[in-house]
Order: C-alpha cells, then sequence, then structure tokens
C-alpha cells in the first residue's frame, strides 16, 4: 500500500457540524457565529428523526455566510443513488461550487432506520457499490466543468479502496477508543497514491462531546486515557500543539469539530487556518 508519504499534507482547515437544534434564527445566527470564527466548512447530519434534510438546509446555510457547506454524510442505503447525485449537483450549481459531498454507509444502527422507513435492508457487502453508483452519477452530472468534491467516511478494505480510487476527503471510521498507534497504523494503510484531504472527525474536546457525533455513551475519561484521535484537549495553546502534531506525524488537514465546542477552539482556528 502507499501511505500518506505520498505528498505533504495540504493546509488546515475545519469544519463544524452544525445541525438545527434550536429555533431557525439562532442557528442562522451560530452559522453567522462561525463565519466570524474563521472555520471553514458548515456541515449537516443525514438523520431524518433528528432536522430538517441536510440539502435545504445546506442551501440556506450557503445564503446566509460564504463559507463551503458539506453532508456529514448522506447515509447511502436511504437514498436512491441518482437523486443523491443530482441533489449534490444542484447544491454544487446553487452554492457557487461551495458544496462538499460527504458519504458514507449509514451510522450504526442504520438497518432499524430502514425498517421504520419502509426501506429494504442493503447488506453490507452491497453498500459500497451504492456509494460508486452515487459518485459515478455525480461525475456525469457536474460534467466537464463542474467537480463537486467528495469526502468519504471509511472503514474496512472496500470502502478503503473505493475511497482511494474515487474520494477527494477520506475520513476514517473507527472506535473512538482506538488508540493513537491504532489510528495511525490505519492511515499508513490507506492507498493515499493520489495524495487526497485527510480529515479527522474529532466528536470530544476536552469533556464536551458532541451529540451528532457521538452515542450517547461515550465516555470522554476513557477516550483520553487511550490517547484517541478522537479527544482533543480544550485548552486552545494544547489544542493547537496537538493538531500540528497530527498533521505532521499522520497526514490529517482537516478537522472537524461539534458545534458545541466551536467557541472554545475559535482561538485554535484562527492561529491555525490556512497554515
Amino acid at each position: 500500500m502507499t501511505s500518506t508519504s505520498a505528498g505533504p499534507a495540504g493546509p488546515l482547515r475545519f469544519g463544524v457540524v452544525a445541525p438545527i437544534t434550536t429555533d431557525v434564527p439562532a442557528w442562522l445566527d451560530q452559522l453567522r457565529g462561525l463565519a466570524d470564527m474563521g472555520y471553514s466548512t458548515i456541515l449537516m447530519p443525514d438523520v431524518p428523526q433528528w432536522q430538517p434534510a441536510p440539502g435545504p438546509a445546506l442551501a440556506v446555510a450557503a445564503t446566509i455566510t460564504d463559507l463551503r457547506v458539506g453532508t456529514w454524510v448522506y447515509a447511502s442505503p436511504v437514498r436512491p443513488a441518482w437523486i443523491t447525485a443530482w441533489e449534490a449537483h444542484s447544491l454544487t450549481v446553487l452554492t457557487g461550487g461551495r458544496f462538499e459531498m460527504g458519504i458514507g454507509t449509514g451510522r450504526p444502527g442504520i438497518a432499524e432506520q430502514l425498517r421504520e422507513l419502509g426501506l429494504p435492508a442493503v447488506p453490507m457487502n452491497q453498500r459500497w457499490g451504492q456509494v460508486r453508483e452515487v459518485v459515478t452519477a455525480l461525475r456525469e452530472l457536474d460534467g466537464p466543468d463542474l467537480h463537486t468534491p467528495v469526502a468519504m467516511a471509511v472503514g474496512g478494505p472496500k470502502a478503503q479502496a473505493v475511497a482511494a480510487e474515487l474520494a477527494d476527503t477520506v475520513t476514517f471510521v473507527m472506535p473512538h477508543t482506538e488508540s493513537r498507534a491504532e489510528t495511525t497504523q490505519r492511515v499508513r494503510d490507506f492507498d493515499n497514491r493520489r495524495a487526497v484531504e485527510l480529515a479527522l472527525h474529532v466528536p470530544v474536546v476536552g469533556d464536551s462531546i458532541a451529540p451528532f457525533m457521538a452515542g450517547p455513551d461515550t465516555d470522554a475519561a476513557a477516550l483520553r486515557a487511550a490517547d484517541s484521535l478522537a479527544f482533543l484537549p480544550s485548552d486552545p495553546a494544547a489544542a493547537t500543539e496537538e493538531i500540528l502534531r497530527r498533521r505532521e506525524e499522520i497526514g490529517f488537514s482537516y478537522f472537524v469539530f461539534g458545534a458545541g465546542v466551536a467557541s472554545v477552539l475559535a482561538p485554535v482556528v484562527a492561529d491555525l487556518a490556512g497554515r
């Protein structure tokens, strides 16, 4: 396998998973604040029971700030491939090229969600075929003049193979208590010969656990004890040092946090964004 040594990590950027958890005016104010803090991307999860659909929400978000917007991430089993591609392409057009399509095979428990929605259960060994169909259709819709960036949330070998071929950004699905050494090896085993952007999903900052990025039983102390990369200290100086270490040693250049810690990490983003 070709490792992250295929090329240097790119400039640092920072995204925020910012679902609509309050009234819409308060959410819009939150987005304006994220823009003022220097974050690059507003991200929305794809869970029907939690909030409005990500596509319309992101279209609105893109009119409020000039930040990039993206899904974190579309669940392929609940979405027909061509419709997903059409929506993603449309968002690219409507935002002037500021949309990024994050896609994966769904959160843990997706089978129960499919039953509730009356949708057929999709075996795991077929889900990455669905992802490939979405990206293929998206590239056809984009044509020669557009390129919607695709971020993939990947776990096993089949997922990594698809991402190595098709993704612009890769984030790794891993147990939250996985150690730094194990995650580092996971990234080094990834075939990154195209030098795609590597993103790190960080659901726990200090004692704060992002509800849309980690389960309710997540234990911040356990992550800290495991030296997990799903954890970041809340002290800005320590967080800055740790982010730079993760870029230098592993190659991560895109960091994604929950909206609840955006203001805590604002000094870090102001210092590091674009470096």
